[in-house]
């Protein structure tokens, strides 16, 4: 099943068959053309998800759209317990996809679209954070004053202007930065006077004073070039 995400789109509507020309709301691969297709808002929450996962039942979900909109629809997997159950394929609006980027996936629509219909599927780690959210390509903590560890690993110490956090096949890791030290590891705990945090592009709503991503206890089945 196909879930497009965003472009415009205000509410559900099931079912919907492939693309339309034209159409600003459907705008999809030909490859995924003849796929049932749903349309849902940008960052889909409860109402507009747990509905399609209950009546569709999907085996294989093609997510349409960007890096926020996949973390909210494996926030709804999660929260159903599917995790281990539905197959997530991942076709990036931007060709600057950062989950793109992290997973080893296509920016190219086209062939992001190939791989989802006929791609294997891995088991790979769901990045979970603190303030329950996932974390799919890029995490900042931006204007750092403190101490952050990548499991006991000290990666950070004193003041930085970025630390970035990306997911991946081993867990959570720091990236190298000015005052920041490389690590991966199942968690990344960060302690601060009060930082700004930024997931997949979208700023949390308030300063924090601490935040951890870390590996949750079951995977998630991602479409992916190499398969398992």
């Amino acid at each position: 099943m196909l879930l497009t995400v965003g472009d415009g789109a205000t509410g559900r509507r099931l079912p919907l068959h492939g693309s339309r020309p034209g159409s600003r709301l459907l705008r999809v691969p030909a490859a995924l053309a003849s796929v049932p297709a749903v349309v849902v808002p940008s960052r889909p929450g409860r109402g507009d998800l747990d509905p399609v996962l209950e009546e569709q039942r999907p085996g294989r979900l093609i997510v349409s759209g960007d890096d926020a909109d996949l973390a909210a629809v494996l926030v709804r997997l999660l929260r159903k317990d599917l995790l281990a159950t539905v197959e997530v394929a991942f076709v990036p609006t931007s060709r600057r996809s950062a989950a793109a980027a992290a997973w080893g996936l296509p920016q190219d629509r086209a062939q992001a679209a190939a791989l989802a219909l006929d791609g294997a599927v891995s088991a790979v780690p769901l990045i979970r954070d603190d303030s329950g959210g996932v974390l799919v390509g890029r995490g900042e903590v931006r204007n750092l004053r403190g101490e952050a560890y990548c499991d006991d690993t000290l990666v950070v110490r004193g003041t930085v202007r970025r630390l970035v956090a990306t997911p991946g096949p081993e867990g959570v890791s720091s990236q190298r930065g000015r005052g920041v030290v490389a690590a991966t590891g199942r968690a990344l705990q960060v302690g601060c006077a009060g930082a700004k945090v930024v997931v997949d592009g979208v700023e949390h709503p308030r300063v924090v004073p601490r935040w951890v991503w870390y590996r949750h206890t079951t995977d998630w089945l991602l479409v992916r070039p190499g398969g398992p």
